[in-house]
């Protein structure tokens, strides 16, 4: 109802032609607990946005390829605590007559790289600030449920709706498609669509989620406390490299072909005490509490009554990024769900977590409110809606058997993998960090295989995924639909991706 009545509430301007005068005049629309606060012409070449209205300043430096675009800043206020800032670029000139939302990381901050990214291809597309101003901290929730509501799914649906009715007034008709495009928090996000309002988009692509938050949140507290459970168990940054070989030397042969990756580290059993300290502690070898510890990474947290999982553990492949959960102190994105949300005391300590009676807790209090669990999600393919997810086997700050458990509880819900493969397909990566980097292949193009799929029908097969060094490519592999890998032929160079097929493990 509130989309038909945004655009009967705009209708004066549809079929307003897509100029700078069509621009400037958006600023007069009046839509529901919205307003425009800056519509606004930008020319071809070096557009950096202005930092305001509580927006982070971009973090992409490749803006001047930028096509000319009119930049629309809102706030809506679905409630008397919301200050949800939306912006919205849209192209003045080939409009692909798409829209692209781009999701958030941590609590709510910006990625401007992909917003650009998506207005480059002739996206009309959007993002928000999740309904509070800086994204590096939950301290906003703190006396503040409606913002807490807003950052967990309320600003992303706002936004969705409003956006659209921007576009159709814009350039006089509304999106032929819409997609979604989000990893790790922006991950959650699309799933969270996807399981609360299903006809938001058409397609929903979703990397490295972090859906499953408040586990999430306990593991990546877990993983801190086994770092410091003693001042014997710290593992500095200059050991990892020494684990990471040992890892490999266990491992990168497993699926026939040493390339300096584990294609499928569910199948390496790795212990860190091969390279436990026979004399002299060195940065070559781990001492004994430094073993237990690392073992702890790599281990799932779980509930010692019950023997349930609370979130999987670490994989081997992933120890170069360590530092960003296994650090000096636990990592504050985790913290401040216990500090802000759970407990609502700022002086809470970390130490304290109890992964048992706080997992139950946080739970209780988040009660389906920012975790995106629900495998139920036959109202979005009814509506024709697909998912792509994706997930790097070395991400160091999300365990990627998390998006496993979520695809494979998706696939039991739908009753057989035949069934789900027409609807949802995940992509895990070897050798990724988290969302991008790492040492194996992690550049591709998930966009095109959405839009080939949703508007041509033609489910991704394998997706060709690339690795830099130094702005060369040298490796190209490519991405198979899970439970298959990339097997190699047998001939021909391993950095060709022609030289490999999807296969079963």
């Amino acid at each position: 109802m509130r989309a038909l009545f945004l655009l009967a509430a705009s209708g004066a301007l549809v079929g307003a032609p897509a100029d700078r005068a069509s621009c400037v005049n958006l600023s007069k629309l009046i839509l529901p607990n919205t307003t425009i606060t800056k519509a606004q012409f930008s020319a071809a070449g070096p557009n950096a946005p202005a930092p305001d209205h509580g927006l982070a300043p971009p973090k992409d430096p490749e803006v001047s390829d930028l096509p000319a675009f009119c930049r629309v800043l809102a706030t809506i206020a679905p409630t008397s605590d919301s200050d949800i800032v939306v912006e919205i670029f849209l192209p003045i000139s080939g409009w692909n007559g798409k829209f692209q939302a781009v999701g958030n990381s941590g609590w709510g901050i910006i990625n401007y790289k992909a917003f650009n990214a998506a207005l480059r291809r002739g996206y009309a597309t959007a993002t928000a600030n999740t309904g509070h101003t800086g994204g590096g901290s939950a301290s906003f929730a703190l006396g503040h449920p409606e913002k807490l509501t807003d950052f967990a799914y309320r600003a992303v649906h706002e936004m969705t709706v409003t956006s659209k009715a921007i576009i159709a007034n814009f350039y006089g008709s509304g999106p032929r498609y819409s997609y979604w495009n989000g990893c790790s928090t922006g991950g959650r996000q699309g799933l969270k669509e996807a399981q609360r309002f299903p006809a938001d988009f058409d397609g929903i692509i979703a990397g490295a989620p972090a859906n499953y938050q408040t586990h999430l949140h306990v593991w990546s507290v877990a993983v801190a406390q086994a770092v410091h459970k003693e001042p014997g168990s710290y593992i500095p940054p200059e050991k990892y490299p020494a684990i990471h070989k040992a890892a490999l030397e266990a491992c990168d042969a497993l699926d026939g072909l040493k390339d300096g990756l584990i294609q499928d580290p569910t199948r390496c059993h790795f212990d860190p005490q091969v390279i436990e300290c026979q004399g002299e502690d060195s940065p070559s070898c781990l001492t004994a509490p430094q073993v237990e510890a690392a073992r702890k990474i790599y281990a799932a947290v779980k509930n010692s009554r019950t023997g349930a999982e609370i979130f999987p553990g670490m994989e081997p492949g992933s120890e170069l990024g360590w530092a960003g959960l296994a650090g000096p102190k636990a990592a504050s994105v985790a913290t401040d769900t216990f500090t802000y949300i759970v407990y609502k005391d700022p002086n809470w300590d970390w130490h304290t977590l109890n992964p048992e009676t706080d997992t139950e807790l946080a739970d209780k209090i988040d009660n389906g409110l920012i975790d995106a669990i629900d495998p139920n999600l036959k109202p979005f393919f009814s509506h024709k809606g697909k998912l792509i997810m994706y997930h790097g086997w070395s991400d160091q700050l999300i365990a990627p058997g998390n998006s496993v458990n979520y695809y494979e509880s998706v696939v039991k819900k739908m009753g057989a993998a035949s069934k789900a493969a027409d609807e949802i397909r995940l992509f895990m990566v070897p050798g990724m960090a988290h969302c991008a980097g790492g040492e194996g292949p992690n550049t591709f193009d998930m966009v095109s295989a959405m839009e080939q799929w949703v508007e041509q029908g033609h489910a991704p097969e394998r997706i060709i995924a690339s690795h830099s060094q130094n702005g060369t490519v040298d490796r190209m592999r490519p991405l198979c639909p899970y439970p298959q890998v990339a097997r190699y032929k047998g001939t021909g160079s391993i950095d060709d991706a022609a030289n490999f097929s999807c296969a079963a493990p």
